[in-house]
């Protein structure tokens, strides 16, 4: 065979190889899938220490959360309160946080107050009740601050494990936002909204919109805000009371922390006792 031929040859193989090649090459892309993008996973909650992304998350600190506020409480000592005086280590610091045991012995005023009066602020804190303290015979407060009754006239009540204490405001228990176990929740203001001297709107007014407290135990989160006669409270971010009306309330007063109940003669405690605890607590004055 010439070389001529066989050169022919070899190009027509080299030809044939070639198409079965990009035969193939079709036929492989024929049968690729296009595959979906991946899902990103959704973020991790940010959990103090966690470790997300690489990196160590932390919860910025308490008061890094209140600029132009002033702490109240330094979680080491009693500075800038008032102890009772007898009280015999009852309003105690214990882990950081102001703890009470409703037991105080001291022979007057049993509240933890203040040493400095205020006007117009803005308080933040967080409180807890450690626990209930027995059964207690609870009104059905109704929206307008009015107690539900019976054909005859009288108040209905059910009994329900309870505690009770409160915040003092202006240097008067009469401007007490209530922390109980209450069904209408905390945050009302009891002797005004059951006080019939006063308006109706202003009974209704003192009286919370919602119970938003959390579980006994737990922390809840205050948000008092106080200008002239007038009382905004947010408990766990929601608004209980909107500028509800404090009638005759003094202009300026120290705030106090309320004991409340005790222990009774057969050394149990009264279904309304204040064991307390109070951490984080700023102010931001508006005077």
């Amino acid at each position: 065979m010439s070389i001529r031929y066989k050169i022919l040859g070899w190009g027509l193989c080299l030809c044939a190889v070639c198409s079965l090649f990009s035969q193939s090459e079709v036929l492989a892309q024929k049968e690729i899938k296009p595959t979906k993008p991946k899902t990103l996973p959704k973020q991790l909650p940010r959990k103090e220490g966690s470790i997300t992304d690489g990196a160590i998350v932390k919860i910025a600190p308490e008061d890094a959360l209140h600029p132009g506020y002033t702490s109240l409480f330094n979680g080491k000592d009693f500075t800038g309160w008032k102890v009772p005086e007898g009280d015999n280590g009852h309003w105690k610091i214990v882990e950081g946080v102001i703890d009470y045991d409703a037991q105080s012995e001291a022979k007057e005023d049993k509240n933890l107050w203040t040493e400095k009066e205020y006007g117009d602020f803005i308080l933040s804190l967080e409180w807890r009740i450690k626990e209930t303290t027995g059964l207690y015979k609870v009104p059905i407060v109704l929206a307008d601050g009015s107690e539900l009754k019976d054909a005859n006239g009288n108040m209905i009540t059910v009994e329900l494990p309870n505690a009770d204490s409160g915040i003092y405001l202006r240097g008067t228990p009469k401007a007490q936002v209530n922390i109980w176990c209450w069904p209408i929740g905390s945050g009302e203001v009891y002797s005004y909204r059951r006080n019939q001297s006063v308006s109706p709107e202003v009974r209704a007014g003192v009286t919370p919109k919602t119970n938003a407290d959390k579980p006994v135990g737990e922390w809840n989160k205050f948000i008092i805000i106080m200008v002239k006669d007038r009382l905004t409270v947010i408990l766990n971010n929601e608004m209980v009371l909107e500028n509800a009306q404090l009638p005759d309330v003094p202009e300026k007063g120290p705030i106090a922390f309320q004991h409340h109940g005790g222990k009774l003669k057969d050394g149990t405690f009264s279904p309304a006792s204040s064991l307390m605890q109070f951490r984080n607590i700023y102010i931001k004055e508006l005077d």
